[in-house]
């Protein structure tokens, strides 16, 4: 990929820089509260792994707009395809008069997602909507209303996916009543459960026997790996264990691969790294370049189970989104970023992988592709330590590193870098990050 921006970390101002300064006076004036951010620090443009904000600092991006920018910021073949694509055709919505884009995602989805078996695809603008419609389409094809989802999970902001969400704060509070039928159950978390994969699953099923009925649940959402969670890993085999029993008992089995999918963990999606084939599958984030657009894909007598007109909205599979997600899918397969990922999986865990024995703070070090999560505790403990979060957060983006926070207890240090980031740049993240753990 060419860079329009050198592939280094430059200060020329402090952060936030004036212009920086003078934009959040403007944003305190004119945008809601609730829309709050993790640095009041205003981008201008970016290239691959670096954002220059409006005072020319460029800092190096181990977020990616939340797991978005997989393939690098503002891609220029990703550009160019949407500037084509809009000087063509904006929109008709594809449920009145129907075009070839949004049939081209469903069918390199189909044969990208986990299965061999029959997939259609249904195209929505978010990850928070496919959730909603995954939902839907599980309760009409099973009959059943109860949904399942996991402890520490995150499946979006609207009401009912707020209601999936583990976490009361900041997402849920103040904002019920909340849909009723849905149930959050034990996960495998072995850093806190030290429990076997088999273990765990047993103790999840065992609480949707006896708290819910298995014949009740229509569908089992799962994270193959958790996000704004923590970036938590479950044990192997668990995923296995559940998958047999959805299967015994009816119930759909949904990876929500809206973080993890589309390549950044050394795979098209997580879930390959388990072994399971799940049902049906949520793609977002990653998926169209920094373009919105998300999608439902799964076994096509799950998808038909809806009636025509019973899923579907106005911006869903927009013709510009569909173009940019196309020319994703083709620079992920002609570079390799697949094994890009795996690549920087290795420069991650060979600079940061022996961080719990270097800093007391940290509990562990744990992660796949490009998506870590460093566990930050009270030392000699396992008990979350959020005010040494703050202050890591504080320092990198004092200096130039844009990370992340996760964690139910906010404790876990989030890294999801672009898979075309360099070792060089990791290094002075690395670097940087360490300065902040040595006065935890």
């Amino acid at each position: 990929m060419p860079f329009s921006v050198p592939q280094e970390r430059k200060l020329v101002t402090e952060l936030p820089g004036p212009k920086s300064r003078a934009l959040q006076e403007r944003r305190v004036a004119a945008v809601s509260r609730g829309a709050g951010t993790l640095a009041n620090i205003y981008m201008d443009h970016g290239s691959g792994a670096i954002l220059v904000d409006v005072d020319g600092n460029q800092l190096i991006d181990l977020g990616c707009g939340i797991g978005v920018t997989t393939i690098g910021h503002a891609h220029p073949e990703v550009a160019q395809a949407v500037a084509e694509q809009a000087a063509k055709l904006t929109h008709t919505l594809f449920t009145v008069t129907p075009y070839e884009n949004y049939v081209r995602v469903a069918e390199k989805l189909a044969e990208i997602t986990p299965g061999d078996f029959e997939k259609h695809t249904i195209l929505v603008n978010s990850g928070a909507e496919a959730v909603e419609n995954a939902v839907k389409i599980a309760r009409r094809f099973t009959g059943r209303r109860a949904i399942v989802s996991l402890d520490h999970a995150f499946h979006g902001r609207t009401n009912l996916t707020m209601a999936m969400t583990y976490r009361p704060w900041p997402e849920r509070a103040g904002m019920g009543p909340f849909p009723g039928e849905l149930y959050s159950v034990p996960i495998s978390y072995p850093f806190r459960d030290g429990l076997t994969g088999e273990e765990a699953a047993a103790k999840t099923i065992d609480y949707i026997q006896t708290h819910i009925g298995a014949t009740e649940v229509a569908a089992f959402f799962a994270e193959p790996i958790q996000g704004d969670g923590g970036i938590v890993i479950p044990a192997p085999g668990y995923f296995a264990a559940i998958k047999r029993f959805c299967e015994d008992n009816g119930i759909v089995f949904v990876a929500d691969e809206i973080q993890a999918g589309i390549a950044r963990t050394g795979a098209w999606y997580s879930i390959e790294h388990h072994g399971v084939v799940p049902d049906l599958v949520t793609s977002a984030k990653g998926i169209a370049g920094g373009m919105p657009l998300a999608a439902v894909t799964g076994r096509a007598d799950i998808m038909d189970a809806v009636q025509p007109g019973g899923i579907g909205g106005t911006f869903g599979g927009n013709p510009v989104s569909t173009a940019a997600a196309l020319k994703v899918f083709e620079i992920i397969e002609r570079d390799d970023l697949i094994g890009e990922a795996q690549r920087v999986e290795r420069a991650i865990t060979a600079r940061i992988g022996d961080w719990a024995e270097r800093f007391d703070v940290v509990g562990e070090v744990r992660g796949k592709g490009a998506m870590f999560g460093i566990e930050l505790v009270q030392p000699g403990t396992t008990t979350p330590n959020p005010e040494a979060l703050t202050a890591v957060l504080r320092h990198a983006t004092a200096n130039g590193v844009i990370p992340l926070d996760a964690g139910s207890w906010d404790s876990v240090l989030r890294l999801l870098p672009s898979v075309v980031i360099s070792e060089e740049l990791i290094d002075d993240a690395a670097s940087v990050l360490e300065e902040a753990l040595a006065t935890r």
